[in-house]
């Protein structure tokens, strides 16, 4: 695959690597595309026991590609709304794979790379990451990841940060739920494998069947939340706001909203 990495040890844990370090691991269609793929492989690969989301470079994911979402603006209405079609079930894809997810978050993450810890069963990151959901300063919303924000860090601690666009740390993303802990760089690794290891000594059915379990008891995240979290994200695309955005961006200048 083009934009990701896998590579499986003998005892059937897989590593998941995000592998666009020169664009900040940003999800552009293809890398969606790759990710959705990757979920399919390992999900339906008896061989594998645990699954470990990691990114190459200096950060963990920044979010959707700001080429990709101009493409998806200029495009026609079929084509925003598979584009948005393609991320949400890249989304679920990972978010109900068969098998633990542990995201290792060795970099800053902002937008989609949110989205991408939201899905994981638990993360752990360096001190030091930048977290953000900064959509709305884009003219944007975090549509798609939006379901599986929610119901990682609850309603009442995700309007802290959902809506501001203001950048966090890792003690916040702890206090958010975001994360479960947090390691130095030299300790991350061992500490995703006190993770990874009790899995190992686990019934691999029973682990999918407890995961489905808890899926389902948990906040719903079904067609409907998906549907109406595509419909809000083609919304935005369209909109008037994400449009002067993107383009404030691209221009290196500030948004007509912001002052100061």
């Amino acid at each position: 695959m083009e934009t990701i990495r896998i590579d499986t040890d003998a005892r059937g844990v897989a590593h998941l690597r995000l592998a666009r370090a020169d664009r900040h691991n940003a999800l552009s269609g293809q890398m969606i595309r790759d990710l959705a793929a990757a979920a399919a492989q390992l999900g339906n690969d008896p061989a594998v026991r645990v699954v470990v989301l990691a990114a190459e470079g200096r950060s963990f994911c920044a979010g959707a590609d700001l080429g990709w979402m101009q493409e998806q603006m200029r495009a026609d209405a079929d084509s925003r709304r598979a584009g948005a079609g393609e991320l949400a079930a890249m989304l679920n894809a990972l978010n109900t794979l068969p098998k633990p997810l542990i995201g290792r978050i060795q970099g800053d993450a902002f937008g989609g790379g949110i989205g991408l810890i939201s899905v994981c069963d638990l993360a752990i990151a360096v001190p030091g990451v930048r977290f953000g959901l900064t959509e709305t300063r884009l003219g944007l919303i975090p549509a798609t990841i939006g379901p599986y924000v929610l119901a990682r860090m609850g309603e009442a601690r995700a309007r802290r940060v959902f809506m501001s666009g203001r950048p966090f740390g890792a003690d916040e993303a702890m206090r958010l739920d975001l994360i479960a802990a947090v390691a130095p760089p030299e300790r991350l690794d061992a500490a995703i494998e006190a993770e990874v290891a009790p899995y190992l000594a686990c019934a691999p059915g029973a682990v999918a069947a407890a995961k489905r379990l808890a899926r389902r008891l948990g906040p719903p995240i079904g067609p409907a939340e998906i549907e109406a979290s595509i419909a809000a994200l083609v919304e935005a695309w369209e909109g008037d706001e994400a449009a002067e955005g993107i383009a404030a961006f691209f221009d290196r200048r500030k948004p007509r909203w912001q002052s100061g």
